[in-house]
Formats: C-alpha cells, structure tokens, sequence
C-alpha cells in the first residue's frame, strides 16, 4: 500500500477539522472538530507504523494513548460545555466572552461618594460600617483598625 493515500486522507481530515475549530461557534461542533484533528493524527501514525515495518508497532500503541485521552478530554470538555449551558442558557463561544477575568471587575466602586445616606453619615460623626469606603480619605474603616 502506498503512503500517500491514507497521508492525504489524514492531511483532508486535519483541514477539516482546523476549519471546524476556527469556523464553529457551538463548543460541541468545536470538540467535534478537535476530534477530528486527533483522528487525522492517529490516522498518521498507524499509517507510518505500517510503512516503516516497525517490529513493536509503536504507532499503533501511540494511537491507543492517544484514543484514551481523547475520551478524557471529550468527557471533560462535554461535563464542561453542560455546566456553561445550564449557566448560561447557551453554548455559543462568542457569547461566554464575559466570563474571563478582567482587573476592572475586581475594582469596588466607591459607594460613600454616590450614596446620600452615606456622605451624610461622614458629616454628622458617625462612623460608616465596617469594609465600607470613607468618602474623605478613601480608606476602609477596616484597614484603618489594622496599622
């Protein structure tokens, strides 16, 4: 048998499922596409396994590794794509853009500034609660008691 069949099987497979990843939206047609990928891989090393002759077909025992931790990582990336859509409502990338980390998300608004009750509660002496921001030095009651 000739290596370049089952190679330019696998290099259509591999375009395929690259096209897949980048194109798709759905994370399911996306693990889809990954999957694919792996396939064209394993199609390769099998491939090579027979052409080269190998006496302890370690293409074929790589392919095996390779099956088994696609199974991991697609029941991973399954419970994972069920857990965002229970969540969220929907397993569309685009729109689980907000869930990533940003430093403005981790910033507290001052609230003594904005809050009427609050800035009154600055000028007739009494003390804010505790964690809560002091409109004039825009330290926290808390971390005062601590230095």
């Amino acid at each position: 048998m000739h290596l370049a069949y089952p190679a330019v099987l696998a290099a259509l497979l591999f375009c395929v499922g690259l096209y897949g990843v980048l194109a798709r939206r759905n994370a399911i047609l996306v693990l889809m596409s990954v999957e694919l990928m792996l396939n064209a891989v394993n199609l390769n090393l099998v491939a090579f396994d027979v052409w080269l002759r190998d006496t302890l077909h370690s293409g074929q025992a790589l392919t095996l590794f390779t099956i088994a931790i696609a199974a991991a990582e697609i029941g991973i990336g399954l419970a994972i794509v069920l857990a965002v859509y229970r969540n969220r409502g929907t397993s569309d990338i685009d729109r689980l853009r907000d869930t990533a980390e940003t430093d403005e998300a981790e910033k507290l608004p001052d609230t003594a500034e904005t809050d009427p009750a609050d800035a009154d509660a600055d000028t007739d002496g009494t003390e804010p609660a505790p964690g809560r921001v002091d409109g004039k030095t825009g330290k926290t009651k808390k971390a005062e008691a601590t230095t």
